[in-house]
């Protein structure tokens, strides 16, 4: 209490000084009255702030050891802005992916149900849209991979900073990290398991493309060796 007291006695004398000599500079000199009066009131901050804070704990603040573990915990809060963008990123593209994959399946599987059922120009239509489909499911794929390359650059960079941020001494934003690194991996591996069922049924439906187009072009070649055994029966 006794040392507060003094501190607002030195605040208070020199706040009066510093007004007396500002008022006689202010009439011969404004121009230096502002100068004067900044630089006075920031002396008088600093000088507070010295008050208050223990000279010891400024000393440990400025250690080389401190900001070191400040510096390494900005880098895990920047490391984990990345990693968070790039997973989400991913995880977007591969629904994306998944869901042209899909589209592509329902409509290669109507085509194979109107074999012989739609007549050519119907069958070209649905050709050319099965066609632009593929494009955009190939487009996906490309960009599941540039996603995907980004993605694990920034799970890179965040083990680094993970690693730098335990030897600097900060252990809890390299704990941090590292669950955050988990739990993108696992976002991650769920995604990119429900692409490989989709890719899967892709793979089931170009099977069963291929068996049923045989079927049909089989059919074809009997109904034209049929056909002239007909007219012969009508002659």
């Amino acid at each position: 209490m006794a040392a507060l007291r003094s501190s607002v006695r030195l605040f208070r004398k020199s706040a009066y000084a510093l007004l007396n000599r500002s008022k006689n500079l202010a009439v011969h000199n404004p121009g230096k009255w502002k100068n004067i009066l900044c630089t006075g009131v920031a002396s008088l901050a600093l000088g507070g702030g010295l008050c208050a804070v223990p000279i010891k704990q400024q000393i440990e603040n400025l250690s080389h050891d401190s900001l070191i573990k400040r510096a390494a915990s900005l880098v895990t809060d920047s490391s984990n802005t990345f990693l968070f963008q790039t997973t989400l990123a991913l995880i977007d593209a591969i629904t994306e992916y998944s869901k042209a994959v899909h589209t592509l399946i329902a409509l290669q599987k109507r085509y194979l149900d109107s074999l012989g059922k739609v007549t050519p120009a119907e069958e070209d239509l649905i050709w050319q849209v099965i066609i632009g489909q593929r494009a955009q499911v190939n487009d996906r794929q490309e960009e599941c991979k540039h996603f995907e390359l980004n993605w694990v650059t920034a799970v890179k960079l965040c083990e680094t900073a993970a690693e730098a941020a335990y030897t600097s001494g900060a252990e809890h934003a390299s704990i941090t990290m590292r669950t955050n690194i988990q739990l993108a991996q696992t976002q991650v591996d769920e995604a990119q398991k429900l692409s490989l069922n989709t890719d899967k049924k892709l793979t089931e439906t170009k099977v069963m493309e291929v068996e049923r187009m045989a079927q049909y072009a089989k059919s074809m070649e009997n109904n034209e060796e049929e056909m002239p055994e007909a007219y012969l029966r009508e002659d």
